[in-house]
């Protein structure tokens, strides 16, 4: 694990901070981005795969585990900060386990579904890289793992366009957010590359536009295991 003053851990602490702000800004839609585009584009994409169970992993307070159920998905809502863990079986109690992506990559989440879907949860190095090749063993024949994450082109701002760590940021936030995490930056040649060796097939890659930008505010990417 990274170890320099960007780095895995540093991801966890910022979020066991922020937890509060981050269930207060979902409730309450603060979130522009995921109302206009983002939040539609990840249910249309794990719909479009017809699952009849998935593991949202990175669940958060369990927005999407929710609409997915909705939906008449079976769902597992992962997570692995206490706080959002215990506020998503609050709103609507259901099948939510609290791990951490080292302990999914050791096998310690004994499961099998038709997709895992992680939103905008992908977010560190090594234990994102190991969690993504473990997570093969989860999904049944022909299973489908879908991640949206920010779209490198536009997420890499003025910085090289290179695979590296970032200093996070809550700008455009509530003031209540405090310690921003840091995420790993990875290109998009980087992230088909991570899917295709760790052993999945890359289905197909979404990106979702903005109504007022016109430009992607994120890009989903589909793969699947072997059939």
């Amino acid at each position: 694990m990274s170890r320099g003053p960007l780095n895995d851990e540093k991801i966890v602490d910022s979020w066991t901070k922020n937890a509060s702000p981050w269930i207060a800004a979902i409730r309450d839609g603060q979130i522009e981005s995921r109302l206009a585009c983002t939040d539609g584009a990840i249910v249309e994409a794990v719909l479009s795969c017809s699952p009849k169970s998935a593991v949202d992993l990175g669940c958060g307070e369990g927005w999407l585990t929710r609409k997915l159920e909705d939906q008449r998905v079976d769902m597992i809502g992962v997570d692995v900060i206490p706080e959002l863990i215990e506020e998503a079986s609050r709103i609507r109690p259901g099948d939510y386990r609290m791990a951490s992506y080292e302990d999914i990559a050791e096998g310690h989440l004994n499961i099998k579904v038709d997709a895992i879907v992680c939103n905008f949860s992908l977010l560190g190095k090594e234990p994102v890289e190991d969690v993504v090749r473990a997570a093969r063993s989860l999904l049944n024949q022909g299973g489908s793992f879908i991640v949206q994450t920010p779209h490198p082109v536009f997420a890499c701002g003025d910085a090289p366009y290179r695979d590296g760590w970032r200093r996070g940021s809550w700008d455009g936030f509530a003031a209540e957010f405090t310690d921003p995490a840091p995420w790993y930056f990875r290109t998009l040649s980087s992230w088909v590359n991570l899917f295709i060796d760790s052993g999945y097939l890359l289905r197909e890659i979404r990106e979702p536009v903005h109504p007022e930008s016109g430009k992607p505010a994120s890009v989903i990417l589909v793969a699947g295991t072997h059939t």
